[in-house]
């Protein structure tokens, strides 16, 4: 059971955490002044230490350098006693299990950072299989350049040793890569990146080099915790990954590690994706969003597809280009934006997380990466999508190549609108010349799909017509409140990300229906305002922090947003699992 350690907030497998000891400690930060060392059973038997909730102590252990066969570790694994001060045992992939210890230390980090592979893997598999309240201590490998990787892959605590050992071989180190002081000596020329503290180059020593390593690997730190907190580190590592090959390598490994970080990655969020590099595209966010429309969203206009380009305003539907669009259309087709990096975007999602929430760069070429992307995911959701015909009104600049690969792919037609710019007058005349003879639909229609629609996107395919078979709608978009045929309030619209919010009557119906619910089963008491996860008895594994979820148990029945994933919920000893919205008792 952990009791010296919890998580207060989560950016992918990067968290806030706090080390409960006598004086708090907040996470990520430096390990050498929070945690003693025990010692190795490797040169003689010891006795277990006495410890101390001022520290967190390292039991007794046996480390393996990396590459050592599992038999070994297997032969020589050691049994941790339970103590009562917090304490942290020593693993790797293959001996990592829970241990009953608050923090566990990687022993073979030293042999992995460096590369990029057996970094993901060796992290990943002690990350899967230590307890998710439990802190992980990469020891001896931190640097300004590498720490925030190290947090995004899933470290708490770190230390300062290769900084000071840099530092005594005249090293100096920086966010951005490391310089031989003796060599920027020689050149004439400066300290880059130096604090106020540091003296002149001409009076550097190395102890001043250690102190500079040290007070620059504190400072990233600083920046990566507050990077987390506003959900934001990720933007920060595309740019940190360009300073060192190996840097590079782990980046993309991570990214290929979906499953692992998709379980670790909020549903939604506040924060705005700065989309300015192609790894974007290989976001948690944006893989998903992707996902979800062309495996949960189903269209329910019987009119044509109307596919058109995104605006830099968000939602699109409040600038100047899409009110053009929309005059021109009136109500006589079904209107998708196109976007690099999200993919296609129906109109009854424009306000859902992450499509209001990114920022692009604007240059107007299109890499060969984006095209592929893109018309991969408009490939598969007119496939799934039945629609009479398409009208491309979108301009030459990359988005008519990717209609034209699309439209060679599938069986419906597709026609194109646009003679020079899509918001010139003679181009929206073509689109609404090509839309003659639609019917049109009605503002209710157009409501009524997009709460079914966001329901499909947030809760599984097919879920809107399971829960809203009798539907009214008050209120306007994005603030939409959802009743039944008797005028029962059931869900509303969250203007912030798009999504829906139940009410209890909703929740009732939610979880009596078809549609795929989301559970949180609790023992026998009625939470006020939160559930905190001692009290969780059981939760589903799809959960994901964000996620709207039931509450139930022989006490109670609410309903909420999680603040853990459904397997952290089920592991965890201390934290919020649930901020309950409703709760009623039973």
């Amino acid at each position: 059971m952990t009791e010296y350690f919890e998580v207060h907030a989560r950016d992918g497998a990067a968290r806030i955490g706090e080390l409960r000891l006598r004086d708090p400690v907040t996470t990520p930060t430096l390990a050498d002044d929070v945690v003693v060392d025990a010692g190795s059973l490797w040169a003689a038997a010891r006795d277990p230490p006495e410890g101390s909730e001022e520290t967190v102590t390292v039991l007794p252990h046996r480390g393996f350098p990396a590459g050592t066969d599992p038999t070994v570790q297997d032969s020589f694994a050691v049994d941790y006693p339970d103590v009562d001060f917090p304490s942290a045992g020593v693993v790797t992939a293959e001996t990592a299990a829970d241990h009953g210890c608050d923090a566990y230390v990687l022993a073979n980090a030293p042999g992995i950072v460096g590369h990029g592979e057996s970094f993901r893997d060796e992290v990943v598999a002690v990350r899967e299989a230590v307890p998710h309240d439990t802190a992980l201590y990469l020891a001896g490998v931190a640097t300004p350049a590498n720490v925030a990787t190290l947090v995004a892959a899933g470290a708490d605590l770190v230390d300062a040793k290769l900084a000071r050992v840099k530092g005594r071989q005249g090293v100096y180190l920086t966010t951005e890569g490391e310089y031989r002081v003796d060599e920027l000596v020689a050149e004439g020329g400066e300290l880059p990146g130096a604090f106020p503290t540091d003296p002149p180059l001409d009076e550097f020593t190395r102890e001043d080099c250690v102190a500079h390593n040290v007070a620059a690997l504190e400072s990233a730190l600083s920046t990566v915790r507050t990077r987390i907190r506003r959900g934001r580190l990720r933007d920060y590592l595309e740019g940190q990954a360009r300073h060192g090959n190996w840097l590079t390598a782990a980046f993309r490994e991570f990214d290929h590690e979906y499953r692992y970080l998709e379980a670790r990655t909020p549903v939604v969020r506040e924060a705005e994706i700065s989309a300015a590099s192609e790894e974007t595209m290989d976001r948690v966010e944006i893989q998903r969003f992707a996902d979800r429309v062309t495996t949960r969203y189903r269209n329910r206009f019987s009119n044509p597809l109307v596919l058109v380009p995104c605006s830099a305003r968000k939602p699109y539907s409040d600038s100047q280009s899409h009110a053009g669009f929309h005059r021109a259309i009136n109500y006589r087709g079904h209107l998708v934006s196109m976007t690099s990096p999200i993919g296609v975007v129906p109109q009854e999602l424009e306000c859902t997380y992450p499509a209001q929430h990114y920022d692009a760069v604007v240059t107007g070429d299109w890499t060969e990466g984006e095209k592929t992307f893109v018309a991969e995911v408009l490939r598969r959701y007119v496939e799934r999508n039945d629609y009479p015909r398409v009208i491309a009104h979108v301009p030459g600049e990359g988005y008519r190549d990717i209609c034209e690969r699309v439209a060679g792919e599938v069986d419906v037609p597709f026609e194109f609108t646009v003679t020079d710019h899509p918001t010139t007058s003679a181009s929206l005349s073509n689109l609404s010349d090509a839309l003659a003879g639609e019917l049109k639909y009605s503002k209710r229609e157009r409501q009524h799909n997009t709460v079914r629609a966001i329901a499909d996107y947030q809760f599984g395919a097919g879920a809107g017509d399971d829960l809203f078979p009798d539907l009214r709608t008050t209120s306007r978009h994005p603030k939409l409140q959802v009743r039944d045929g008797e005028g029962t309030q059931l869900a509303a619209q969250v203007p912030q990300y798009g999504v829906l919010a139940f009410t209890l009557e909703g929740a009732r119906r939610w979880a009596g229906s078809d549609a795929p619910t989301k559970r949180v089963d609790i023992d026998s008491f009625v939470p006020h305002g939160s559930v905190l996860a001692p009290g969780v008895v059981d939760a589903s594994a799809d959960i994901r922090v964000g996620d709207e979820v039931v509450v139930e148990g022989p006490a109670a029945f609410g309903v909420g947003r999680a603040e853990m994933s459904g397997p952290e919920m089920r592991n965890s000893t201390r934290g919020v699992a649930v901020q309950v919205r409703h709760v009623e008792e039973t």
